[in-house]
């Protein structure tokens, strides 16, 4: 056992000693010791729970005969920390999560890990750090809070959002704004619709790095407090067998992940977060490869904000798996790559069935013949730009506006709202990229602005920072080169004509090659907008949007 070097052995009575200390017996002593990484805490909704999740595994670690001890893993809420400084400092707590999550495991040598994430940035974090530390390793979520019921309808957080604007639009009245406030977010757990944290929750489940249910099963389910402690059991099992996280996350398991991606209709932080994981494992993801698998992958899912329906939909539609088995039945999914049941992918999918062709469409009835993200390139984003095309009404899959220029999500955000932004245009947001920003914020304050203005048909947004998986709408994010590094969306001036085109997988600003070249001879770098703290350090060593935004070792 792994353990054995801080716990056996002469040498090792000191630490025997502190292992006493924290009153364990000689008998569990010898057995193996597993790391709990919990993400509880008191102002994360997702994270709420957690206590009794991390409970629940460490019942079922000790049934199965290894001795569980819990150490913490940090979460930012998103939503709590949007449209201010806050966000700045959430994509960065990924770096941070496997950072300190690797030294935890690694400087106590423990023989296994279970993971309990929830929200964003978390579960990326801790798959991260489950491929560096490269014990057996399981994840089991808080799970997905249940849908929000306002005036007869199910709603979510991105309704919140667009509320505002809505109300500031004139739609709706003050006490309707309250209402929202009071009942979208009805249970903890991560919010109802395929957002961030559920999209990468989801995708454990299809990489092989979660138990069937992860991603789906509502956090206020009794069932999800069984599914922690199979965890519990699985991964004894796993350290048995010794199945580690890089006999399962292979260039073949993200391959097959991206390829659930665009099934499911993910959030575009999606396409951060799994270059970051591929770069755990030495394989470099190109975020072009999207394209190619989206043109063959049909879309069975419109989850919030996409569509009427949410994660607990999905749950009862048979989740995760119905999915992947579809993809399977159509020839899309590698069948051999390894999970933490210890079967492959294919073995453990093979019963799962779709019970509601409505939630999850057949695969002779999908939404669209293609996949739900789409990256697109030109002379505006020649790295590469993200967009989610599930969630983008017809009429704007291909536009032409003149451009909207800002220079911080603030800027946008009152234009937006002052009634400056008209039909047509073209919102240009930069310097909020992971360099820029620093800490590359998402934009889900502007585009469910766009949104509840009534403009989410006849506007688009484009930046250098990200959205949320909440956003919907023509929002073109992760533009690279982004602006800090003097990348063409800099070059943009107010007014210039800009042409999009997602169904061929384009971005062009209509300015001539020698007018963008004189631009860019005249363009300055701008001084850091943070010169202190971590946030300093992120911009020096983080890498662009289109790399997964991953830190480089100087």
């Amino acid at each position: 056992m792994l353990s054995d070097n801080m716990k056996s052995g002469l040498q090792q009575a000191p630490a025997r000693s502190l292992l006493n200390a924290l009153g364990l017996t000689d008998e569990e002593i010898k057995k193996p010791i597993v790391g709990i990484v919990s993400s509880y805490n008191e102002i994360v909704p997702g994270h709420m729970n957690l206590d009794k999740i991390t409970q629940a595994v460490k019942l079922g670690v000790a049934e199965a005969g290894g001795v569980p001890i819990m150490f913490p893993a940090i979460a930012v809420c998103d939503g709590i920390a949007m449209g201010h400084v806050g966000m700045k400092y959430s994509l960065v707590t990924r770096d941070l999560i496997a950072d300190s999550t690797e030294a935890m495991a690694i400087a106590h040598q423990f023989d296994a890990l279970v993971m309990i994430p929830n929200c964003d940035k978390n579960v990326p974090g801790l798959l991260m750090a489950a491929a560096r530390v490269n014990v057996p390793t399981v994840f089991v979520s808080g799970g997905p809070m249940l849908a929000g019921h306002v005036k007869g309808k199910k709603r979510s957080l991105s309704s919140m959002f667009e509320a505002v604007g809505e109300y500031t639009a004139g739609k709706i009245s003050e006490s309707d704004v309250c209402e929202y406030e009071n009942k979208v977010c009805p249970t903890c757990g991560s919010c109802s619709g395929m957002y961030t944290a559920n999209s990468m929750n989801c995708l454990t489940e299809a990489l092989g790095m979660g138990l069937p249910g992860n991603g789906t099963i509502p956090a206020v389910y009794s069932e999800r407090l069984k599914l922690a402690k199979r965890a519990g059991y699985a991964v004894i099992d796993m350290l048995k067998k010794n199945i580690r996280p890089r006999d399962i996350m292979t260039k073949d398991a993200i391959l097959n992940a991206l390829t659930v991606d665009m099934a499911l209709g993910c959030s575009t932080n999606s396409m951060l977060h799994l270059p970051a994981i591929a770069h755990e494992i030495g394989f470099d993801f190109d975020i072009s490869f999207a394209n190619p698998i989206s043109e063959k992958t049909p879309n069975f899912c419109h989850l919030a904000p996409a569509g009427p329906t949410y994660m607990e939909d999905l749950n009862e539609a048979g989740g995760v798996y119905a999915v992947i088995k579809q993809l399977l039945d159509l020839g899309l999914i590698n069948p051999n790559c390894m999970t933490v049941t210890g079967k492959t992918i294919g073995e453990a999918v093979a019963n799962a069935v779709n019970r509601d062709p409505e939630v999850i469409r057949p695969i002779d009835n999908p939404y669209s013949k293609t996949g739900g993200l789409a990256v697109l390139k030109g002379n505006l984003a020649p790295d590469g730009s993200v967009v989610k095309r599930s969630a983008v009404v017809p009429e704007m899959l291909k536009h032409e506006g003149p451009a909207r220029v800002f220079d911080s999500e603030e800027d946008a955000i009152a234009a937006i709202l002052g009634g400056k932004i008209v039909d047509g245009d073209v919102v240009v947001i930069r310097y909020e990229g992971p360099k820029g920003g620093p800490g590359m914020r998402e934009m889900l304050n502007p585009t469910s602005a766009i949104a509840g203005m009534g403009l989410g048909s006849t506007v688009a947004l484009i930046t250098d920072g990200r959205f949320s998986g909440a956003s919907r709408g023509a929002s073109i994010g992760h533009v690279s080169p982004e602006a800090a590094v003097g990348g063409p969306i800099a070059l943009v001036k107010e007014g210039d004509m800009i042409e999009i085109d997602i169904n061929n997988y384009s971005i062009n600003l209509k300015v001539s090659d020698e007018e963008l070249a004189k631009r860019k001879a005249e363009w300055q770098p701008r001084e850091p907008k943070v010169t202190t703290g971590y946030l300093a350090r992120y911009a020096k060593m983080v890498t662009s949007g289109n790399r997964g935004a991953v830190l480089e070792i100087q």
